[in-house]
């Protein structure tokens, strides 16, 4: 007993140490955005900002085209989200469905697509883009990040799809469901986990996406928030308090849509575990 005692103490500790270690980083940066300049460089440091100031965050929304760089985060992780699962939904149904001799390499070829460095895209994906005239728009964006999460989701979805058994379309079928109608009214809904997980993440990419927000986009009203925070820094100077505030801002709807869908997608990254 005794022995059994320790070892859930020192899990505990183990747990403890891997939050305090993730958590750190997002205290810290509030922490910043909430002390003066002069107190960043204060010996010894205050490890809370006494007292805590709003200046900073007044200072990133006083930046005219900031909430717009928000705006447009949200909308293109929004359309990226809607679109690659509208596209990688029935991909991976057939997949799951159908028996296809050349599964295993179609899946394969998803991964490898998945794991192309997407530096060696930009430049083709640039020219093309140019020429159709959609650089600095919605579009520049949504569409190479649909590309890149399609895999993900593909990935994803097959698996969940392959967990539901064929006998819910067949018992559609015979209620007179269409095959399109027995997808969309039986097997969406139960896949509803699979899909919130796959949601969250691609959301989470296209949020967080740098390198092609960059290229694809030139004036401050296109950009997003990742290369907004890149272009905080001034000529002389790097404002870390306001980079802090502004990164605060950046995170809280990624750990609000996180907080809010908590359940699902606890339920779609275990329910291969469960069954």
């Amino acid at each position: 007993m005794a022995r059994v005692r320790h070892t859930r103490i020192w899990l505990w500790l183990a747990r403890a140490g891997v939050i305090v270690f993730c958590l750190l980083p997002l205290y810290w940066i509030a922490n910043v955005s909430l002390s003066t300049s002069s107190a960043l460089y204060k010996t010894p440091l205050d490890y809370f900002p006494r007292p805590p100031v709003l200046e900073n965050y007044r200072a990133v929304f006083a930046v005219n085209q900031f909430p717009r760089n928000v705006l447009n985060s949200f909308v293109v992780a929004s359309l990226t989200t809607l679109l690659t699962l509208a596209l990688g939904s029935p991909a991976a149904y057939a997949l799951s469905r159908l028996r296809l001799k050349r599964k295993n390499l179609i899946m394969a070829l998803f991964l490898g697509v998945a794991i192309f460095p997407a530096i060696g895209m930009v430049g083709p994906l640039y020219v093309a883009l140019a020429r159709l005239h959609l650089i600095n728009t919605y579009a520049a964006l949504v569409l190479p990040y649909t590309l890149l999460s399609l895999p993900l989701a593909v990935w994803i979805l097959t698996h969940f799809f392959s967990t539901l058994p064929t006998s819910l379309e067949d018992a559609a079928l015979v209620d007179g469901c269409t095959p399109p109608q027995a997808f969309l009214r039986i097997i969406l809904p139960l896949a509803a986990p699979g899909l919130f997980t796959s949601a969250v993440l691609i959301f989470i990419f296209a949020w967080n996406e740098f390198l092609f927000a960059l290229i694809l986009t030139s004036t401050p009203e296109s950009r997003t928030v990742p290369v907004a925070l890149a272009l905080f820094a001034g000529l002389h100077e790097l404002p870390w308090a306001t980079i802090a505030a502004a990164t605060v801002v950046s995170v809280v709807p990624v750990l609000a849509l996180v907080a809010l869908f908590q359940r699902r997608i606890v339920e779609g990254l275990t329910s291969g575990v469960e069954r």
